[in-house]
């Protein structure tokens, strides 16, 4: 009964995948357009003001591109309610029209391959509010305890036209971008990259920011409040690291406790995955009114100070206890997400399988392997097996959730199969190397690691990823005789698994035919570092 429903419930999810409406909306925002795909992001410069009271926004965006082949249609993305007012290039007015959130310019210069241009998007309105940020993204208008404004941005997924216009597609990240933000006096802006300089004119003050390193749009963002700010040094791999801390007056000892898991953090992923990618833009975290997100050398948080995920350990091992969260899993997005980005987020578990699995890994930095171990198996409690991980392609959609915890236990699974820790380490620092400032495909990812474990992995990635099937493992024991073969599949899956007899280590090599072989003794216990299930029957 349990194999006839684990392929049922795979079936449904193939069906819940094609049943799917998806618009032709979905299809502007999610594939690479013919408006979209002949010119190459260069520079963005950013100017926006932010009025709390009113909950309104206004200001321009300077995009500058290179010309890859000849068009005269280029396409903006800017959600409603949000409005643009005005398009120019080279100070002259161009006409555009708008199909939804994207907006189609047409240009009249004449566009000459290797080229380099810009126009300059004027835009203003009362940007959508987030619902259950950072899930539901838009502008947090909130008040902190004495009253005053609390404002911050998230829109991943959503995207970043939910605020500002740009080219609302993961597969082309700018070079650079500066970022301009008009705030009330008595506020301060946050943003990504380092700070230039603050100008202050009548009742405001403009931060300026300048990102000097590829960003993806999601990354980008505005936070706003009653800042103070403290900071230390940090001496990593490539040099001396600049960590900036802003955080409203009345939680300034906590965090001062609490952030001193930063440090310990760039400890633990520089050495398994490589110096952190942004030394140029420093790294700063900033307290904000929801949970965090993985903005790029601006991580948000609001973890209330605490360790756990609000407090709570998501594997129920009480490893989970011994890191704050949000630190740990919305910093380890530097590196993937930030460093490594997807270019479709049907590919999303490339950021949140490999960032979950670095939760354990910090723990095997500071803790040890058994603790690492621990902690990823024990969150396999959370795995759904609702639809499978990667989701439909070219329609900004993702896959099942379960690119969290199953996308952990995945990579976890992967590094029992190489046996070899130290290999297993050269592979995620060259993924960092190798893909360094880079939008890939999981094909791309799939394919390296492939070839750096010497392993085919095909069989492997189609059955955790494309599939909602966990392997199991039937099999007979009678006596030391073992007989054994995987159910629930896909072609060609023949993943070994480690399994004890006793206090001795042994091998078997599964695949979809009855084997049997003698066993050492009878005192067989499966690894549970495996993502498997096992029946006897």
């Amino acid at each position: 009964m349990k194999k006839q429903f684990t392929l049922v419930a795979f079936v449904l999810g193939l069906c819940t995948l094609s049943a799917q409406n998806f618009t032709r909306q979905d299809t502007l925002r999610g594939s690479i357009t013919p408006e979209r795909e002949w010119w190459d992001l260069n520079y963005y410069d950013l100017h926006v003001k932010v009025e709390p009271e009113k909950e309104f926004i206004s200001g321009h965006n300077v995009v500058r591109y290179e010309v890859l082949e000849a068009s005269d249609v280029l396409q903006i993305d800017l959600q409603e309610p949000m409005q643009i007012t005005s398009v120019t290039q080279d100070g002259k007015k161009l006409k555009f029209t708008s199909e939804g959130a994207a907006h189609f310019i047409k240009l009249k210069k004449n566009q000459v391959p290797g080229e380099f241009n810009e126009i300059k998007i004027e835009y203003s309105g009362n940007p959508r509010k987030a619902v259950r940020a950072p899930w539901d993204g838009g502008f947090s208008w909130k008040k902190d305890a004495k009253g005053n404004p609390f404002v911050a941005t998230s829109c991943q997924g959503l995207g970043a036209s939910v605020w500002w216009p740009n080219k609302d597609h993961m597969y082309d990240e700018v070079d650079s971008m500066r970022i301009n933000v008009t705030v009330p006096k008595d506020l301060m802006d946050v943003s990504n990259g380092k700070l230039e300089g603050v100008d202050e004119h009548g009742d405001y003050k403009t931060y300026h920011w300048f990102v000097a390193n590829p960003i993806n749009n999601y990354g980008v963002n505005v936070n706003i409040g009653n800042y103070v700010h403290f900071g230390e040094k940090y001496e990593g791999e490539k040099g001396t690291l600049d960590l900036d801390y802003y955080v409203l007056p009345e939680n300034l000892e906590k965090a001062k406790e609490q952030f001193v898991q930063v440090p310990m953090m760039l400890q633990a992923f520089e050495h398994w995955f490589g110096p952190y990618p942004f030394y140029e833009d420093g790294f700063k975290l900033v307290e904000v009114p929801y949970l965090g997100m993985e903005h790029q050398s601006s991580v948000t948080y609001g973890n209330q100070y605490t360790n756990g995920y609000l407090g709570r350990d998501l594997s129920g091992t009480g490893w989970g206890l011994k890191f704050d969260f949000i630190i740990i899993h919305e910093a380890g997005h530097e590196w993937f997400a930030n460093n490594i980005t997807y270019k479709d987020i049907a590919d999303m578990w490339i950021h949140e399988g490999f960032t979950a699995y670095s939760e354990n890994l910090y723990l095997d930095y500071h803790f040890g392997t058994i603790a690492s171990s621990e902690y990823v198996v024990g969150t396999k409690a959370n795995i759904q097996n609702d639809i499978p991980i990667i989701g439909p392609y070219d329609v900004n959609t993702s896959g099942s959730g379960d690119m969290y915890y199953k996308g952990a236990n995945i990579l976890h699974t992967l590094r029992q199969l190489i046996e070899d820790d130290d290999l297993w380490r050269t592979i995620l620092r060259g993924l960092n190397a190798d893909f360094y400032h880079q939008t890939v495909t999981t094909k791309q990812i799939e394919d390296y690691l492939s070839e750096k474990t010497g392993k085919d992995l095909t069989a492997f990635f189609n059955q955790y990823l494309r599939t909602v099937m966990i392997p199991k493992l039937e099999y007979k024991l009678e006596g030391n005789t073992i007989t054994y073969r995987y159910v629930d599949v896909v072609e060609d899956f023949d993943m070994p698994i480690r399994v004890f007899l006793g206090e001795k280590e042994h091998w078997l090599f599964p695949n979809s035919e009855w084997k049997t072989e003698k066993l050492a003794n009878d005192k067989l216990k499966f690894d549970k570092n495996f993502l498997i299930e096992t029946e006897k029957i």
